[in-house]
């Protein structure tokens, strides 16, 4: 605590590495920081070390502001740190910025949006750096978003991938781009998705579909000409292209009931390309919710039907749902079917869902109908946008750990670090080796079993009362017939069993198989 008041900033700034160390391991907060402190502490920002900075800024995102006031001002001395050429300095300058933020509040409005225009600048250069400082930038950056969308809601077009990105910095391009996506920039969003959708790298293709899909789920207003573009991918008959389409269809279709039917004959006719679990299962769900609709529903689902006990149990399931859902709207024409499937499902399958599934469903078609209708073709729920997907409390835990692998991972530090004082007493008796993996522990204590001293031993080949501390003395005159452990007895009586082997067939001795074996007991070789 005395060095933070030195007056060379090398030495604050270890002096904060090491106070924020101590912290770590101990689990108190050790690193006090009072008005005098953070005056230093800003002092020294300006003149320490890149890494020193790292650590102040670290040090100053933990601490909390009295008022607005405080905070307004603790930003505006950090915020030349955005301009560093250092990816950390920005990173930890970000952090600073975005946890005062939330003390300032919303009646510093204006002070706001002056600093939500400040950190877009930072954030989109660090996108120009070597593809692993982008893809920790842009996992960061997938947190921001998240917390404010309004940072970067203008700067869309610097996450459209280049052609040159590796397949992991494109995959998390994508999802930012289905953050930042409105109905002002939707139009450009399509055309590009729809480029990336004839790209040759299948992976990054079929999130490409996928996230036109989720586009369309996300705004309303826009899911007509996503599924415009979405029909015109399926028109070009590449298989994976089609069975991706197929599966954000269905999603769409629960998402917006009752509004897009008339696409389903397009669906229908590349039945035959499907061969994928979820893209058969998807189809067979479509089929069985719009059943009225289509003509040959019960046709389409036979097809399906022939290679039932080899499809994936997500496909059997679904299979046995569209096909009682079937059956429930049009009674007559396929109660043969329906009979067929139940019968497969409950008597042919290993599967325990599908088993219990058709048993459920059969006792309530032959009890219920009526009720059967009610559980079967009742209202789903209308499937939400999942877009911010993480809960408010784990994203406010994840903004504060920004620039750190819990940035990276999208988990909170405990998920993944074992900590010295999560350990019982570590904390307290300073016991470093308390730190030790649960599994070396146990190795150490495999190892460590038998006491060295002699006292107190292990009966680790559980003998029954023998204590290996006494040990027998064996006499010279026993020879190799001694019995070592001490056991008692004359181990001379003990034969081996002799293992037998057929030696002549039934054929050739008249009727009577003929087995021999051989075994060593008491020095001597004896035919069994």
């Amino acid at each position: 605590h005395d060095l933070i008041s030195d007056s060379n900033p090398s030495v604050v700034a270890n002096g904060v590495a090491a106070l924020s160390e101590i912290a770590e391991t101990s689990g108190r907060d050790v690193m006090k920081i009072s008005a005098a402190v953070l005056q230093k502490l800003l002092a020294a920002l300006n003149e320490c070390t890149e890494w020193g900075q790292v650590f102040i800024l670290d040090s100053l995102a933990k601490y909390t502001p009295a008022d607005a006031r405080e905070a307004e001002g603790i930003i505006e001395r950090v915020t030349p740190r955005l301009q560093h050429a250092n990816s950390a300095v920005v990173m930890s300058a970000v952090k600073v910025i975005l946890a005062y933020m939330e003390v300032m509040g919303g009646a510093n409005a204006d002070a706001i949006r002056n600093l939500t225009r400040k950190l877009a600048p930072p954030l989109v250069t660090l996108l120009n750096s070597e593809p692993e400082i982008q893809y920790v930038a842009l996992r960061n950056i997938n947190l921001i978003v998240q917390k404010r969308p309004n940072i970067l809601e203008d700067e869309i077009r610097v996450f459209f991938c280049k052609y040159n990105d590796p397949i992991y910095v494109k995959m998390e391009k994508l999802e930012i781009i289905i953050k930042l996506v409105s109905e002002r920039n939707i139009d450009k969003v399509l055309l590009e998705l729809k480029e990336y959708a004839t790209e040759v790298d299948v992976d990054f293709v079929r999130k490409s579909v996928s996230a036109i899909g989720r586009c369309a789920v996300k705004l309303e207003r826009a899911a007509e000409r996503c599924i415009g573009v979405l029909l015109e991918l399926i028109k070009t008959k590449v298989n994976y292209v089609v069975q991706e389409s197929v599966i954000v269809i269905k999603d769409i279709f629960r998402r917006y009931p009752n509004r897009y039917e008339s696409i389903i004959a397009t669906l229908c006719d590349n039945l035959d390309t499907l061969d994928e679990p979820l893209a058969k299962a998807s189809m067979i769900w479509i089929i069985g919710e719009y059943a009225e609709r289509i003509d040959n529903a019960d046709e389409l689902l036979e097809t399906f039907l022939e290679t039932f006990e080899e499809e994936d149990p997500a496909v059997q399931l679904q299979l046995l749902t569209a096909t009682v859902k079937c059956f429930l709207k049009n009674p007559e024409d396929t109660q043969d079917m329906v009979q067929r499937v139940l019968d497969l499902a409950t008597e042919e399958s290993d599967n325990p869902d599908l088993r219990d599934r058709g048993f459920i469903y059969w006792r309530l078609l032959s009890t219920d109908p009526e009720a059967a209708k009610m559980v079967v073709l009742g209202d789903k729920p209308v499937i939400e946008d999942d877009t911010y997907k993480l809960e408010p409390n784990l994203l406010n835990v994840l903004i504060g750990q920004i620039a750190t692998l819990s940035s990276v991972y999208h988990k909170p530090p405990e998920a993944f670090v074992v900590r010295a004082h999560g350990r019982g007493s570590a904390a307290d008796t300073g016991d470093l080796s308390e730190g030790i993996d649960d599994d070396e522990d146990e190795e150490y204590e495999d190892e460590n079993d038998v006491d060295e001293g002699g006292e107190g031993g292990v009966d680790l080949l559980d003998m029954g009362g023998l204590n290996i501390n006494e040990p027998k003395q064996v006499t010279p005159s026993a020879g190799l017939n001694a019995d070592l452990f001490g056991g008692g007895g004359n181990v001379s009586q003990y034969e081996p069993v002799a293992k037998m082997t057929k030696v002549c067939t039934a054929e050739k001795s008249g009727g009577i198989d003929i087995m021999a074996g051989f075994r060593q007991g008491n020095s001597t070789i004896k035919k069994g």
